[in-house]
């Protein structure tokens, strides 16, 4: 424990500072395991919605700084994918079912 004042204080801010990022890094992990939840269910509009959500989050950790810009653009990029993998899915169902 330090004994100058200020060094007490920042000690104080260092843990709220602390609490907020533990806040903001577990709402995009939140969001992104929403998302692949809704992705795995097969849900198209589900998936879109959510994608939003989990893009925005992100963002909000990469304008914070709490993860770098290369890892939100990675995260964004695979959330990408699995999201057309969905879209692509669903066509190729539709037109399995029409030719039949």
């Amino acid at each position: 424990m330090p004994n100058i004042k200020s060094a007490i204080k920042r000690v104080s801010v260092i843990e709220k500072k602390t609490l907020q990022n533990n806040m903001i890094k577990s709402a995009y992990r939140t969001a992104i395991k929403t998302f692949e939840t809704a992705v795995q269910e097969g849900d198209k509009a589900k998936s879109e919605e959510k994608f939003k959500i989990a893009v925005r989050k992100i963002d909000q950790a990469c304008s914070k700084g709490i993860i770098k810009k290369n890892t939100a653009s990675r995260k964004k990029s695979n959330l990408a994918k699995k999201l057309n993998t969905i879209a692509v899915s669903t066509s190729s169902t539709k037109k399995l079912k029409t030719t039949k």
